[in-house]
């Protein structure tokens, strides 16, 4: 296999620019040696001196043909990612928004610091698809999957260029500085039936998914947001514990805190019990307790902020470096930094073994990894992180979310897959792949499906089938439930269910209950239409509606 590598690095003040084909390119400075054995392609940077490279990247000929198509995956849980045809546009990214982006507001607010725009140009053309870590071309029910086997080495990305005919990795290795030889490239390239294909995947990258339950739940965001309080909780953990059916779990989300990052203070206007008690209620009804948290993240306005300036993330200026605009604005921890760490393991530990939640959904984990620090890349930051939380949380369950998903392989239980999901099905412009978007998360509940039980189990988010506090009609929430149910290994919904009339309780039991299907085929079968072809209960279905507007056919 015929294999350009290119390699920009600085040695002292100068820039350099090391090119070739072959599994041995070198100059006086440098020798990249790369080797394809059994459909793994590795490369190491060796160096005579210390140098840091800017930029690093592979480039495969791979001409894909017209009844071929190309799954794009996104950065981290909520960007887009679904299968294109060679002259489609990947959705969602355009002139404008790529302006807006990389405006001096966005970097101001913070809006542009969650997804893979932070790493990668947008591709405008028709015929030109980025995917994060891994992708895929795929022909009837081959798949043909390029895969980074880890990401420790750096995040890797993917461009398949329909146009040319090109595949090209590219490596992001920012901020490292090194001297001797460093493993920079570690990739599959398998071919095989879909199914074949991921099981092959897995097994090169030693991942085993950690549970293979399905769990049913309910979770406090999707209707009460940061409102919830006590008395809500109380009054849906009634409801649905009369039910009648088994709910496994009933987790609170955002709203709790006093502050974001100030994880153990509780709002005791809103829970004047504590969550200690709030657990125990619960528990009482025969539910386990789930909790969110946004582990890496503080507000400025919160004690662990004003109190511990040291353990945030700083940027080379030493000011504290802007994650994101949730919550009108909010930093990182600095996994790195001995007080932060012990802090971060001192709050799960009363959470879970103090407090007695069973799960935590830890939110917006992408945050610790916006910057290059301590000489790790961004991509080993990530990895660093994830095996913290794993433990800290030690055999409690972990629902990821907001979090790079290759880093998180085996150390979460389950793990958010797609967008958050919205109100209403029509969605306002976006201007990242990462917004609130029902359609997002229908289309990577969909097309990210091989994740489910060898990476994690799938959340595909919440399906609601309320009446009040929504603007969804009621086939598009049927519809939801359907997919969720088909697709999902975590099945949350956010409604009230004391006031579901017969029709919406019969929805319900059946979305619980429902079979996980084995899935024969996936695909876009028309510009705006997904055909599934599935066998349940040893019974083939076809299913066909058009994720723009929540309609079956």
């Amino acid at each position: 296999m015929k294999i350009l590598f290119k390699t920009i690095y600085k040695a002292g003040s100068q820039v350099f620019t090391l090119s070739g084909e072959g599994d041995f390119v070198s100059d006086e400075r440098v020798t990249v040696r790369s080797a394809f054995r059994d459909g793994v392609i590795t490369a190491d940077v060796v160096p005579n001196t210390e140098i840091e490279i800017t930029e690093f990247s592979a480039v495969l000929k791979r001409p894909v043909e017209k009844d071929e198509r190309i799954f794009s995956n996104g950065y981290q849980s909520w960007t887009l990612s679904r299968e294109y045809a060679p002259g489609d546009r990947i959705e969602d990214f355009f002139y404008a928004a790529d302006w807006l982006m990389n405006s001096v507001f966005m970097r101001k607010s913070g809006v542009n610091r969650a997804g893979d725009a932070v790493f990668v140009k947008t591709p405008h053309r028709r015929g030109i698809f980025t995917s994060a870590s891994y992708g895929y071309i795929r022909k009837g029910g081959d798949a043909e999957i390029y895969g980074s086997l880890s990401e420790r080495t750096g995040f890797t990305f993917f461009e398949f260029n329909c146009r040319n005919g090109t595949v090209t990795i590219k490596k992001d290795l920012k901020g490292l500085k090194f001297s001797e030889k460093r493993r920079v490239l570690d990739l599959a390239i398998i071919k095989a039936p879909y199914e074949e294909a991921f099981d092959r995947y897995f097994e090169l990258m030693g991942i085993k998914c950690r549970k293979h339950e399905k769990l049913c739940g309910y979770t406090t965001w999707y209707n009460y947001y940061s409102g919830v309080n006590e008395c809500i909780v109380e009054r849906d953990l009634k409801a649905l514990s009369e039910f009648g059916e088994n709910i496994d779990i009933f987790q609170i989300d955002d709203g709790y805190q006093s502050a974001i990052g100030d994880w153990l203070i509780c709002d005791k206007e809103k829970f004047p019990s504590g969550m200690k008690e709030t657990a125990r209620k619960i528990h009482e009804r025969g539910m386990k307790a789930g909790l969110w948290l946004a582990p890496f993240a503080a507000v400025s306005s919160g004690r662990i902020f004003r109190e511990h300036p040291d353990w945030i993330v700083r940027d080379e200026k030493g000011e504290p470096y802007l994650a994101g605009a949730n919550w009108g604005k909010f930093y990182a921890l600095d996994i790195y930094n001995k007080g932060a760490r012990e802090y971060i393991r001192h709050f799960f530990d009363v959470v879970l073994n103090d407090w007695g939640y069973d799960m935590v959904k830890l939110d917006f984990l992408y945050a610790v990894c916006l910057l290059p620090m301590h000489n790790k890349t961004r991509g080993e930051i990530m990895c660093d992180a994830m095996d913290l939380i794993r433990e800290c949380c030690g055999d409690k369950l972990v629902l990821g979310c907001g979090v790079p998903l290759m880093p998180s392989f085996g150390k979460v239980d389950f793990c958010r897959i797609g967008a958050d999901v919205g109100l209403q099905w029509k969605r306002s412009l976006h201007i990242n792949r990462e917004g609130v978007s029902t359609r997002h998360a229908v289309n990577n509940t969909v097309f990210r499906r091989h994740l489910d039980g060898r990476a994690f189990m799938n959340d595909p988010d919440v399906f609601l089938l309320r009446e009040s506090n929504m603007k969804m009609s009621f086939g598009q929430r049927r519809l939801l439930a359907k997919i969720n149910g088909l697709f999902g290994s975590l099945l949350f919904t956010s409604d009230n269910v004391g006031e579901y009339g017969e029709e919406q309780k019969k929805i319900l039991r059946e979305t619980m209950n429902a079979q996980k299907a084995k899935i024969v085929s996936a695909e876009y079968t028309g510009r705006n239409e997904i055909t599934l072809k599935y066998i349940v209960s040893g019974e083939s279905k076809t299913m066909i509606f058009d994720p723009k507007t929540g309609e079956e056919r």
